[in-house]
């Protein structure tokens, strides 16, 4: 659909990493998306563009800037208010990215989830019993309980009543100026 051709200051390498930050209706930020869908959304009439980044792409007849802050024209509802949906990344999101075996901080393409109760001893795949592990503390805890392989965990495992998503998505260092009056940063 587009080109990520060179126009003014992008090159093909830098156009891909580009995203937009979509707010609700209500000036809620909701998510981080790239630049292709927010142009989708965009061209679906969808969202009103607030905020440009200072680079181009070009489609067979025309040239777009990218979106760098984008308004939902409806209001979206939340989907979960019965609590945080369990899974992978939401896990790795309440624990910091934070082994809790080993206490260093990783990407998130090199964490796992493990067990405090492994499967094979009927421990549940819920809140309370799944924790981030890097692979190696995962590999030495093996089929055991923490207690059994002496491994502790840094904290008591429980499930979240809220995950600031956006604030682990972007540091603030790293986050568009035209992002700062929309989101809140923790001053870590």
């Amino acid at each position: 659909m587009f080109a990520a051709e060179a126009i003014g200051t992008t090159t093909r390498s830098q156009t891909p990493s580009l995203k937009a930050l979509i707010l609700n209706a209500s000036y809620e930020p909701l998510r981080i998306v790239s630049w292709q869908k927010a142009l989708i959304l965009w061209f679906q009439d969808k969202v009103e563009i607030l905020e440009y980044h200072t680079k181009f792409v070009r489609s067979v007849s025309a040239t777009f800037e990218l979106p760098s802050v984008i308004r939902m024209k409806k209001y979206v509802k939340p989907k979960r208010i019965d609590g945080v949906r369990f899974c992978r990344e939401n896990v790795y999101i309440r624990d910091l990215f934070m082994c809790q075996y080993c206490c260093v901080k990783f990407a998130a393409k090199d964490l796992t989830i493990d067990h405090v109760i492994p499967a094979s001893q009927n421990g549940p795949k819920n809140w309370t019993n799944v924790v981030t592990a890097c692979r190696a503390c995962n590999q030495r805890k093996a089929n055991r309980t923490p207690e059994k392989a002496k491994m502790p965990l840094f904290k008591p495992v429980k499930a979240p009543a809220w995950l600031p998503v956006l604030e682990h998505e972007v540091p603030a260092d790293k986050a568009p100026p035209a992002w700062k009056e929309y989101l809140r940063f923790s001053k870590t």
